[in-house]
């Protein structure tokens, strides 16, 4: 993965020696901090890939692939299979509490053809367990005996505790770890990712390649472009630039913005710093992609507010291509006929890079070879240490949630209180 910092250069200084010494001394400290598990990961992926080929070969008669969660144990994994599925496998992302979706996501299912992959690291989460209690009922409305769901659901969970661990040793369903210090949002090369992964005919040999060398340039390189982009990302945040906005340049990396939304918002929006003080800080993530948001969101970017940051994934070269080769008289037909698709869309990159740069906006960009196992691997790795890297100089911490644990007690207070009042 190339990184491409013309878009910035020209609007900053670069970076100096002892920036990147101080970057490469915060990326150790992360490192020797038993917390941060997803910058150490290879016997976990090692053992993952494992456990998740014993699980594929059980239930490679399954045609239906359905994952249960929310958040990090949806996002992820639905990004690594809009990006890179290659199998006949029907993939449904049961990732709300929304009744009428949920209707929807059900009533085409063939239950013999199905299987549930019900994914919580607490093994509680509310939304989870909730859609899993209503899979059941719909399992056993199909005729499904209780002592039989073993054959329709793997869960994925905490090692040793919670109630998906219990409910897995009570009726012997497979069940894959998440470890516990691998939170949901940097687990999509766990097996919360790794299994859809397989089901949808994704070589996980390769998605660790890829994690092993991102992590090897990034570790072993003293002036490596993860610190470039931090130096950028803190300079533009020091002049009052507190949005990022995540745009790659594919419909099939699409995921990949809402999968990064999760990631730099839970893990940089902050009230309190290391030391308990209120801040209030944090980095608002957009999601676009192009060249869709050209007509649209592209207009605030080049003329709106100045408080933003373009994160522009380019790929490459793509897997296929369309000749735009016509007969046609019409002007705004015959302009395009020596061209192709993707250098159409290749062209329409590079002016929008053009236009922001001319209008004073700063943007990185990255490119990958093209969308595959190793390069996707890569930039997850890359995007995932790269927000530890800005908490860090945020002096937050980036692996907690509490705004989200003060809704999740606020649900379960609202619950009682109207359980309460009806009975």
């Amino acid at each position: 993965m190339e990184v491409i910092f013309k878009g910035v250069e020209r609007i900053y200084q670069s970076p100096i020696a002892s920036f990147f010494e101080e970057k490469k001394n915060a990326l150790n400290s992360c490192y020797e901090n038993p917390n941060y598990g997803f910058l150490k990961m290879e016997n976990v992926i090692e053992s993952a890939i494992t456990d998740c080929h014993e699980i594929h070969k059980k239930f490679s008669h399954k045609t239906q692939f359905i994952q249960v969660g929310i958040g990090g144990s949806a996002l992820g994994p639905e990004m690594l299979i809009s990006s890179l599925k290659k199998s006949d496998t029907q993939f449904t992302f049961v990732n709300n509490i929304d009744p009428d979706r949920l209707f929807e996501q059900l009533k085409d299912l063939k239950p013999e053809s199905s299987l549930f992959y019900i994914v919580s690291k607490s093994g509680s989460t509310a939304e989870t367990m909730a859609n899993f209690s209503i899979i059941c009922q719909w399992l056993f409305d199909h005729g499904v005996k209780k002592e039989d769901i073993n054959q329709y659901f793997v869960f994925a969970t905490d090692p040793v505790k919670g109630d998906l661990r219990e409910l897995a040793q009570l009726f012997k369903v497979e069940c894959l770890d998440i470890p516990e210090n691998i939170g949901g949002r940097y687990s999509v090369l766990t097996s919360v990712g790794l299994l859809p992964a397989l089901f949808g005919g994704l070589n996980l040999n390769e998605l660790f390649d890829g994690y092993k060398q991102a992590k090897k340039v990034i570790f072993e390189s003293a002036e490596n472009s993860l610190f470039q982009s931090c130096f950028y990302l803190e300079k533009a945040f020091e002049k009052g630039i507190n949005q990022t906005v995540i745009m790659p340049y594919s419909s099939k990396l699409r995921q990949l913005s809402d999968w990064f939304v999760q990631l730099w918002a839970e893990s940089l929006g902050k009230q309190l710093d290391l030391n308990n003080k209120i801040v209030e800080t944090g980095l608002t993530p957009i999601a676009s992609y192009g060249a869709t948001d050209q007509h649209s969101q592209v207009q605030l970017f080049m003329e709106g507010p100045r408080d933003k940051i373009i994160l522009i994934i380019e790929v490459e070269s793509f897997n296929h291509d369309f000749k735009l080769e016509n007969n046609f008289d019409q002007k705004a037909l015959s302009k395009l006929s020596p061209f192709s698709l993707a250098t159409l869309l290749k062209a329409e990159l590079e002016g929008t890079k053009e236009a922001l740069t001319e209008k004073n906006r700063p943007f990185l960009s990255f490119k990958i070879d093209r969308i595959n196992e190793k390069e996707i691997a890569k930039l997850v790795f890359y995007l995932e240490t790269l927000t530890v890297l800005i908490g860090d100089y945020l002096k937050i911490d980036p692996l907690n949630q509490p705004g989200v644990e003060a809704g999740k007690r606020y649900a379960h207070d609202w619950l009682q209180q109207n359980f309460n009042k009806n009975s």
